[in-house]
């Protein structure tokens, strides 16, 4: 395909800038795909530098926007499987910060582990991503914010406002977790005022807001029917 022009007196190839020219078109080509007889019927085809290299050029630019489609679907492929990818312990304490604690997720299976409840949130929170318990956070958080804002201006526990933001508790954990029925409800609203940690984590947001959140979530259940008052 690559012929030299002339040659010295004593037989060696020499190549003129023609030559070199031709065999630049040569790797360009098979740079880009073709195959040999394809690279020859273009450089024999005749037509002048321009025109090879605007085909070149042509070929080139549809070679690259092959390549970046190929990127943007592998980019596709690799943010799916990120998105899909369980969080780690790391993110969990990220999102949740002092919230969150190894320790307490071993102790509620030894304390749960055997019921539907913790069967039917350990399969619904094994597809959560980082995005999931990110949304979960800022759920709880805005539940939170509504209950300080309530005990903040003395509204009762047992008003109105204060039993639908204790449903509006209930509920997230009934879609996100486990079915959660006012009177499952109360009984972990229990564990608001008899558990020093879960105590701890409404005392450290407001002052006195582990009690009325225990409650706002039993006159619910009351509210309801639920419970019996007591």
């Amino acid at each position: 395909m690559l012929q030299p022009s002339e040659r010295s007196y004593a037989g060696y190839r020499l190549y003129t800038g023609d030559d070199l020219q031709r065999l630049q078109h040569i790797v360009v080509y098979r740079r880009l795909g073709f195959s040999l007889e394809e690279v020859a019927e273009l450089l024999d085809g005749g037509g002048d530098v321009v025109a090879h290299l605007q085909r070149q050029r042509e070929a080139v630019l549809t070679k690259v926007a092959d390549l970046q489609g190929m990127v943007a679907a592998i980019d596709t492929a690799m943010e799916a499987q990120m998105d899909n990818k369980p969080v780690s312990d790391a993110e969990m304490r990220e999102i949740f910060g002092n919230g969150f604690d190894e320790e307490y997720a071993v102790e509620a299976e030894q304390r749960w582990g055997d019921t539907d409840a913790w069967a039917q949130s350990s399969k619904r929170t094994k597809g959560y991503n980082k995005a999931d318990w990110e949304a979960i956070k800022a759920e709880a958080d805005e539940i939170n914010a509504r209950y300080v804002a309530l005990l903040s201006v003395g509204e009762p526990a047992t008003s109105e406002a204060a039993m639908d933001v204790a449903e509006a508790a209930r509920l997230q954990i009934d879609q996100r977790f486990y079915t959660c029925s006012r009177e499952m409800h109360a009984g972990i609203a229990q564990m608001y005022v008899s558990d020093p940690r879960f105590t701890k984590t409404y005392e450290d947001i407001a002052p006195g807001l582990a009690q009325f959140v225990h409650d706002a979530v039993h006159a619910n259940a009351q509210r309801a029917g639920g419970l019996s008052a007591s």
